[in-house]
Parts: C-alpha cells; sequence; structure tokens
C-alpha cells in the first residue's frame, strides 16, 4: 500500500536521500534490533542514526514532512 508512494518519493529526493526496502520476514534481527511491531514501518536515518520512524500507513504528505525535517 504504501510502496508506490516511498518509490515517487525516492525519484523526488533522488540524490537527497536513500530508499531501501526490507522483508521483515527474512531479516528478523533487524526487526527485532530496531523493534518493529508493524508493517508498514517507514525508518528515517541520518548519518547512521535512526532519528524517526512512521508506523502504519500515512499520506504522502506526511513523511514529506517527517523527512524534510532531516534534510
Amino acid at each position: 500500500m504504501i510502496d508506490p508512494v516511498i518509490e515517487q518519493l525516492a525519484g523526488e529526493y533522488a540524490g537527497k536521500l536513500k530508499c531501501y526496502k526490507l522483508n521483515t520476514d527474512d531479516s528478523p534481527a533487524i526487526t527485532t534490533e530496531f523493534g518493529i511491531q508493524s508493517i508498514p514501518t517507514v525508518m528515517i536515518f541520518k548519518d547512521g542514526e535512526k532519528k524517526d520512524a512512521i508506523t502504519g500507513p500515512v499520506p504522502k504528505s506526511t513523511l514529506i514532512s517527517r523527512i524534510e525535517k532531516f534534510l
């Protein structure tokens, strides 16, 4: 559900951020490390440090406002 929005944002912010998709079933250690309990969960990292997490399907405008805080 949120995948098309993430793809759009990856294109719009090309050169400013990178987007990665993780299958939590294939990566249970990462799921545990970051406390992912709901899908979808979008995490924002800056300089390798987790800065924010958005859980659940949210509008594109919400993702943009959260991303903009860290650019």
